[in-house]
């Protein structure tokens, strides 16, 4: 991974946004694009497009989301404390005294996730696990008019802490699901736009894919605005190379063992095809992913748009999802994004995607 895009990498994992206030990161992402790509744009749901390629040629979609779980302040005590609800999945375990930032319309509000002291816990409810119900936010505030001063009910939050390098060039960071996929399309598209390209690669940075599992999150109406004859989302996926992992129930998946290609309904198997490939010419080492039903992704959203588009699953192995501190390995990121482009380079504008 060269320097710019480990720069970049950084600033937009590092960036603040949750799923529906995903306003910074996208501004992050589409600033980048715009040093490149032939065309840079965004829509009334905060989806960032940026795009090269023959504008009359045949459109190939390629998304990755930008959002990231957070909370959401939901009441404020007359003492000051503030209480709130997830954005997304959380394992409550994993909040139990960390920082946070509060995101307001004045500025970030610093906070702590407050617990009862294991001294003031009795046995028995030590053994039980934590409720976010019995969480809650301490900003310092001497009573519940400063806090309501400073914080309003329906601000939200994200963990604090910068990414961190580790050893073997691998990264960990809270927003990891999935900025570092938002970061493979648009590093896809600057190597495929190098490369040279007969379609109209599009590569969209989507929002609300962490609560989206209800209206297809921001990637249905980007999918519709396109109107592309294939889209790939890139997302991550659980790496299993860690202890109390049942490879047996959930896979056999290595970080640092290359991208990941999803197998199953949603996937078009002549998209699933020529990813595959690609990954030859590439010379890239892959990994596959059984989904017998829906993935999990913003590919569930695109599969359907309009009158139907050819989708497939792109991959990075992430150890400790939906936690502070989620890992990747770069040589992971490298390859995905050397993966999508050698695809999108290769295409003629004249592939069929009908699965016969």
């Amino acid at each position: 991974m060269n320097e710019r895009m480990r720069e970049f990498l950084t600033r937009l994992l590092d960036a603040r946004g949750p799923s529906g206030a995903e306003a910074v990161p996208a501004r992050v992402w589409r600033d980048e694009a715009a040093t490149f790509a032939d065309e840079v744009w965004l829509d009334v749901h905060g989806n960032s497009f940026a795009a090269s390629g023959p504008e009359d040629a045949p459109r190939i979609m390629v998304a990755g989301h930008i959002d990231e779980i957070g909370l959401m302040v939901h009441h404020i005590d007359d003492e000051g404390y503030l209480y709130v609800q997830p954005i997304g999945g959380w394992d409550p375990q994993v909040l139990v005294g960390q920082r946070l930032a509060i995101l307001t319309d004045h500025g970030d509000v610093p906070g702590v996730i407050g617990r009862k002291a294991i001294h003031l816990i009795d046995r028995e409810e030590r053994e039980k696990a934590v409720k976010l119900k019995d969480l809650w936010i301490d900003i310092g505030a001497r009573d519940g008019d400063e806090a309501r001063s400073r914080v309003s009910v329906g601000d939200v939050a994200v963990l604090h802490g910068d990414t961190m390098e580790l050893a073997n060039d691998r990264f960990a960071a809270r927003s990891i699901d999935d900025r570092i996929g938002a970061l493979v399309v648009l590093e896809a598209l600057r190597r495929a736009a190098e490369k040279g390209l007969a379609v109209r690669a599009v590569s969209v940075a989507t929002t609300q894919e962490e609560i989206g599992y209800r209206s297809g999150g921001g990637a249905a109406t980007g999918t519709y605005g396109v109107d592309p004859a294939a889209a790939v989302a890139v997302d991550v996926t659980h790496a299993t190379d860690h202890p109390s992992v049942d490879r047996k129930e959930f896979g056999d998946v290595k970080m640092g063992g290359g991208p990941v290609l999803t197998r199953g309904a949603v996937v078009n198997p002549v998209l699933y095809g020529l990813l595959k490939e690609a990954a030859g010419r590439a010379g890239v080492q892959l990994q596959v992913h059984a989904a017998p039903s829906a993935t999990g992704t913003d590919a569930d959203s695109m599969y359907t748009s309009r009158s139907g588009v050819a989708a497939a699953v792109v991959s990075i192995p992430n150890r400790y999802m939906h936690s502070p501190s989620q890992m990747v390995a770069a040589s992971d990121v490298e390859a995905a994004a050397e993966l999508i482009a050698t695809f999108l380079a290769g295409l003629t504008g004249e592939e069929s995607f009908l699965p016969e």
